[in-house]
């Protein structure tokens, strides 16, 4: 009985854990910001300055944050909002006077690279969450899509943070809008061209962008790259680094 009793009460803690792990995020000020300050990528980086003290407290919630008590989709959904709201953080250090996030780094430094993102175990880079946490951690190239480095080329910025419990369906989403949006890729006869993201990452798409690309467009695009797949030949976009402000 009493192994029994025990028994109860360790699935007890172990739920009572999950639920306060899944609590534990609150994203709800970084939603409020997206949905005031982001328009279909555009963001109103103005509007952001004016809010920067809550953004400065969401950020700080990030940093209280343990996400090794997450779930594992709360996790990824953790580090990709985290990237995307210190890039936030790090335009308008230099805002209104910057033109591209490149104009934040230096001859000896790129901007992914300044330690200034504040973590629950100290300070990391924007590298750092990308190349060491969410691509080999997560092996999931839908997270291209997802995170944004604050300029034209790269796919808008979702206006609304990343959450555990949705997070399968907005990775879709997001992909899904970059692949058929003829703004950032788009298919001549049998040429495909598409973004250098595409060139960039080509280990987390197995080297098949069009594979990829088939698996996520809709349409006569998916009609159109299933028919000429055998001689589709791939490009690679120039990138538009200019800041995606409103």
């Amino acid at each position: 009985m009493r192994s029994f009793g025990a028994g109860v009460a360790g699935v007890l803690l172990w739920l009572l854990g999950t639920a306060a792990a899944s609590a534990a995020m609150d994203n709800s000020i970084f939603a409020a910001l997206l949905a005031q300050y982001d328009r279909d990528g555009r963001v109103d980086y103005a509007g952001f300055k004016r809010d920067e003290n809550r953004l400065d407290a969401y950020l700080n919630v990030l940093a209280a944050t343990d996400p090794d008590s997450l779930t594992r989709d709360e996790q990824f959904a953790y580090y990709i909002n985290a990237y995307n709201a210190w890039t936030i953080k790090l335009i308008l250090s230099g805002y209104p006077g910057v033109k591209s996030i490149k104009d934040l780094g230096s001859l000896f430094q790129s901007p992914w690279k300044k330690k200034f993102v504040q973590m629950k175990d100290g300070l990391v880079t924007l590298d750092h969450i990308e190349h060491d946490i969410l691509r080999p951690r997560f092996k999931d190239p839908r997270v291209h899509f997802a995170i944004n480095c604050a300029s034209k080329g790269c796919p808008p910025l979702l206006a609304e943070p990343f959450t555990g419990d949705r997070l399968d369906q907005q990775l879709n989403s997001v992909t899904r809008r970059f692949i058929n949006d003829p703004g950032y890729n788009r298919l001549e006869g049998d040429t495909l061209y598409v973004s250098r993201i595409f060139k960039w990452f080509a280990e987390d798409f197995n080297h098949d962008v069009v594979g990829f690309f088939s698996a996520y467009a809709d349409g006569a695009l998916k009609k159109d790259l299933t028919e000429k797949r055998p001689q589709i030949q791939v490009k690679y976009l120039d990138y538009d680094w200019s800041l995606n402000g409103s």
